[in-house]
């Protein structure tokens, strides 16, 4: 999913180049690369931290009439497992994620859980490196302000991210999502999107963007198969 009317940030450029790299040492691949003796575990604590004093200074500040109970809900949207994976695929982290062939295999890269703990070590890493302007400022740009534009896209049901979850944990092949029917004009078209997970396990949602018609067949299959939703 990309943001809609935001351009895609870009990370900083680092003064220690081997934090960077070790934001996206995932454990596993400590198990095939004896050289390196680190995962990005302990940059994700860090930066688990970082993320939670921007978004709730940041709710804070630009939002004074917010009682706490509401200001708690939505930080706790941003930075729930689906947003952080949402904002870690539109930064392509996951071309850069160093997994093992084990978890390369069973589509690790796409993990949600995953994708979000490697955010929030980059956060580590980006504070270590270039303090906590720095790390604000990226915060900002890769979440807060796609979020606030997207708020309807975002939260607070990610269904495509429940599924991948549930699948996943059964073992089971990734969803597959294509496109099998457009209606109307362009300025009023609907799709109809399939989300097949085996041959048997097939569902159909429809929307007006391609993004929304997943989002429904994902809600569909949930509930069909997995009596979820």
């Amino acid at each position: 999913m990309k943001f809609k009317n935001q351009k895609t940030p870009t990370i900083p450029v680092f003064k220690q180049k081997k934090l960077l790299e070790q934001a996206f040492v995932h454990r596993s691949y400590l198990n095939e690369q004896r050289q390196i003796r680190e995962s990005n575990e302990r940059l994700e604590f860090l930066g688990d931290a970082v993320l939670e004093l921007v978004c709730s200074l940041y709710l804070f500040k630009n939002f004074p009439s917010y009682p706490e109970g509401k200001m708690t809900n939505i930080r706790s949207k941003l930075v729930q497992t689906s947003t952080l994976a949402w904002a870690a695929l539109n930064l392509k982290l996951s071309e850069k994620l160093l997994l093992s062939k084990g978890e390369k295999n069973a589509n690790g890269n796409q993990n949600p859980s995953i994708l979000a703990d490697t955010f929030e070590a980059l956060l580590g890493a980006i504070y270590l490196d270039g303090g906590y302007p720095k790390v604000e400022k990226f915060i900002y740009l890769a979440l807060i302000l796609p979020f606030f534009s997207n708020l309807n896209e975002v939260a607070p049901h990610d269904y495509k991210s429940l599924l991948q979850e549930e699948v996943q944990s059964l073992k089971m092949p990734a969803p597959n999502y294509r496109v099998i029917k457009e209606v109307g004009p362009d300025h009023s078209k609907k799709f109809v999107v399939e989300v097949s997970i085996t041959d048997l396990k097939k569902a159909d949602g429809a929307g007006s963007s391609k993004q929304k018609a997943e989002q429904e067949a994902a809600k569909k299959a949930l509930e069909n198969f997995f009596k979820k939703g």
